[in-house]
């Protein structure tokens, strides 16, 4: 039996996989505001294992999958024998000898590769604490639409370095941009992230307006993430400077955009002029996490399919 792929991180992939994964994308999104039935996973089924909350993840992997002509099925921790102890190897063990392909929401990124270990089928990281795949599959294909290419051009990540931040990170050499980051003292990336990726894709700033300025992209998240609620007062007062707003958006380039994963907080993490302003995406951004996981799912079940 051969070993499924799985994605777990976004470095598991090659820029070429990547870039086929964004040219399906295009196809698939046209299908379907076309109403073009496209149904290449009918009688297959996706296991969604939810240990976070979520709305923008469970409804498009699930919508995403009837969409494709398959089943989804919702699975809470807290209602299986995981939120008992089992195992996650030996949950990943039956599993996946009952669905075709599974995504995990979940707390530690070591869970969902443990699953993955163990799983006969494609396993795909929803959300971790640690990255976030889907989500940076999303925004860099928003961008392709809206501006072209990546290459060459600088993204500014604007407050804690977190899950997305590290996706962001990971992206940075694969597409051959500049990431530039400016987060609060204390909440700053980790070193040795920034020497993995080396200083020719990565730059950080004590000022937010020093990272902001000349980028094509500006982006951020909340202050406080799933998990982190109790330090919810400490890192109000300690992000307050970092709240992306018109005078950052002004510095940034002329036609720079803004995107957000979502939910937002305006005003604080952003203000209500930028986010629901003319160089906001963060609506396109978030559909299209329904149309880059059909081309993901596709892709880990099928193989590679050539766009026509």
């Amino acid at each position: 039996m051969t070993a499924p792929r799985h994605f777990l991180q976004l470095s598991d992939f090659s820029r070429d996989e990547l870039e086929h994964l964004f040219a399906r994308t295009r196809w698939i999104k046209s299908e379907f505001k076309s109403y073009r039935r496209y149904w290449p996973l009918v009688d297959r089924t996706l296991a969604m294992i939810f240990e976070k909350q979520s709305t923008r993840t469970r409804l498009s992997f699930e919508a995403g999958m009837h969409q494709l002509g398959g089943a989804a099925i919702y699975l809470n921790t807290k209602d299986t024998q995981l939120g008992r102890g089992e195992p996650v190897e030996d949950a990943a063990q039956v599993i996946s000898r009952m669905v075709d392909i599974v995504m995990i929401r979940t707390y530690e990124q070591s869970i969902v590769e443990r699953f993955a270990a163990h799983s006969r089928v494609p396993v795909i990281n929803g959300l971790t604490n640690e990255y976030h795949p889907c989500q940076i599959l999303a925004d860099i294909f928003t961008f392709a639409e809206q501006r072209g290419s990546l290459r060459g051009k600088t993204v500014a990540w604007i407050g804690d370095a977190n899950n997305v931040f590290n996706t962001w990170l990971q992206a940075a050499p694969l597409f051959d941009f500049k990431l530039n980051v400016s987060s609060p003292d204390g909440y700053a990336v980790d070193a040795a992230r920034i020497a993995a990726v080396g200083r020719n894709h990565v730059e950080t700033f004590a000022d937010p307006m020093d990272a902001a300025r000349g980028a094509a992209l500006v982006t951020t998240d909340v202050w406080t993430s799933m998990g982190f609620e109790s330090e919810g007062d400490a890192r109000k007062r300690a992000f307050e400077d970092w709240q992306v707003d018109g005078e950052m958006m002004r510095a940034a380039s002329a036609d720079a955009l803004f995107m957000h994963c979502l939910p937002a907080h305006r005003g604080e993490e952003v203000t209500a002029e930028v986010i629901d302003g003319p160089q906001s995406v963060v609506w396109d951004e978030a559909e299209n996490r329904l149309h880059t996981q059909k081309a993901l799912m596709e892709f880990l079940v099928l193989g590679r399919i050539e766009t026509q």
